[in-house]
């Protein structure tokens, strides 16, 4: 078991999300960055979609009640054992009474928990992904105890090293397919998609990330229609709105383009503020 010291900022437990749900109006939710938590999972041995922990800014406090082994990957919110600070992207021994803080925040948004044999906290609907409203809760929260697995078979060695992407720290670019409204757009639209920067604005989340700049738009609303997370709607207003992880299951305005999978785990950790560009790919 661990036990919550500390709830930080927004944690919660997530795997690769619920499926099969969404004609009831249930979102994918899962976790925002699955590069990462696939990551933490793997270096432990773990199957890939396993639940882990998601940090987001500020991490929590975490007491272990056990002998286990961890791996912390994505964001770097300088992760301690003890107040000693521990290496990211590695397997890392911990003993029962070990307590895991987080301090400040150096690089990207959500950072990712792996613990051996995966988190066991209740599943719904084929998923142990937190959402308000199908979970009972949606965060961590302090005094929580959290269920983990037990895998006697993991040896860690302590030589190897694993390549870490981090193409989704530093650039700027999401890749994207056109979506099913693109061809509504004026040639000039369809260009200035292409070729301008744009800002994210306060206004991200898990739900959705926007975007301050908009553009003349003369569209008229669809039908209400499905949509997945990484869809870009374009508003009335010209804005544009990327739909993340526990996003709606349908939606009324245009949907202009769709994120690849890896750009929709580039843009989770990107801040207020940062600019991103569209690259259009080809089907």
């Amino acid at each position: 078991m661990i036990k919550v010291l500390k709830q930080g900022f927004y944690t919660s437990i997530q795997d690769f999300g619920r499926f099969n749900c969404q004609q009831y109006g249930v979102p994918y939710s899962g976790v925002m960055d699955r590069y990462s938590a696939g990551l933490a999972n793997a270096i432990l041995g773990n199957a890939p979609d396993l639940a882990v922990i998601e940090m987001t800014v500020l991490g929590p406090a975490l007491q272990f009640e056990c002998n286990t082994f961890i791996c912390v990957t994505g964001a770097d919110i300088s992760p301690k054992i003890n107040n000693e600070n521990i290496q990211k992207n590695k397997p890392v021994e911990i003993n029962k009474g070990d307590v895991l803080s987080f301090g400040r925040l150096k690089k990207g948004v959500r950072g990712y928990l792996a613990v051996l044999g995966g988190i066991l906290s209740e599943e719904v609907l084929g998923s142990r992904s937190m959402y308000k409203g199908v979970t009972e809760q949606g965060v961590l929260l302090k005094n929580d105890y959290i269920e983990i697995g037990v895998n006697n078979l993991f040896k860690a060695n302590k030589n190897s090293s694993v390549k870490v992407k981090v193409d989704d720290f530093k650039g700027g670019v999401l890749e994207v397919f056109k979506g099913p409204e693109f061809d509504l757009l004026t040639p000039e639209q369809q260009s200035i998609l292409t070729s301008s920067k744009f800002t994210i604005s306060k206004n991200n989340s898990r739900m959705a990330y926007q975007f301050e700049e908009s553009f003349e738009n003369n569209l008229e609303p669809i039908i209400t229609s499905p949509v997945l997370p990484g869809t870009v709607q374009l508003t009335p207003s010209g804005q544009l709105i990327v739909l993340m992880r526990d996003c709606q299951t349908t939606g009324g305005y245009p949907r202009v383009l769709q994120l690849k999978e890896s750009s929709i785990n580039c843009l989770s950790q990107k801040f207020t503020g940062d600019k991103m560009q569209f690259k259009m790919l080809e089907y």
